[in-house]
């Protein structure tokens, strides 16, 4: 039997089967299976990891392996090592634009303790890196997201003023509940407990767009 495949726009949350979508800085991957899963199909998705393939499978053994197999099966582009903060230099994406470039809970590592200033300004270096590719890999409408908890330390970090100093607005602040996407397992990434999930507490979606620039009359 020949399959037949359906072109009807499909939604969760912030995102449609319509739009190009870029995920950055996945873990076990358990997130774009959530958005590829409300799909129906990953034809429209990118996902990527700063780990490699071997990197993976040493930090999730029992989730990463099968994840990134049913997304390739469903049409997801897959990539290992990519680094948000270089990602627009990426021999794959480097030629790409997107609708919605996404990175949940952005993290240096555990370096130090998270409210010590070193480690904030590593984390604010992260996200800054990202912003500035991600600009310069958004579709003229698109959209950067970054899914960040609210709450003291993480508040420090200026997640707007990132965006405004590398020409990006923020159009939006919405909550984040993690239970809008069915199987997503958010995961710690660093460390010896790097497969251990983490408490979002209170946390927002960050939406920016490209700030436009001004226009300049000029009369004679």
């Amino acid at each position: 039997m020949v399959p037949t495949f359906s072109f009807e726009e499909k939604c969760i949350k912030h995102y449609s089967s319509n739009q190009q979508i870029l995920l950055v800085g996945e873990g076990n991957f358990s997130f774009a299976v959530s958005l590829a899963t409300a799909f129906g199909n990953a034809s429209n998705m990118v996902a990527t990891s700063l780990d490699s393939r071997e990197m993976l499978e040493i930090k999730y053994p029992t989730t990463a392996a099968y994840n990134v197999a049913l997304l390739r099966d469903n049409g997801c582009t897959v990539l290992h090592d990519v680094d948000a903060t270089t990602m627009s230099r990426h021999p794959s994406l480097m030629h790409r634009k997107f609708d919605r470039i996404v990175f949940n809970f952005p993290h240096a590592g555990f370096i130090t303790r998270e409210h010590d200033s070193y480690q904030i300004s590593l984390h604010k270096e992260v996200v800054r890196g990202f912003m500035r590719n991600g600009r310069e890999m958004l579709k003229s409408r698109g959209e950067i997201h970054v899914t960040h908890k609210t709450s003291h330390p993480f508040s420090q970090w200026g997640i707007e003023e990132l965006g405004r100093e590398v020409g990006l607005v923020l159009t939006e602040e919405a909550n984040f509940s993690i239970w809008d996407y069915p199987g997503y397992r958010n995961k710690k990434g660093s460390g010896s407990n790097c497969n251990d999930t983490f408490p979002v507490g209170q946390s927002s979606t960050f939406k920016f767009a490209k700030q436009s620039l001004p226009t300049v009359f000029v009369s004679f």
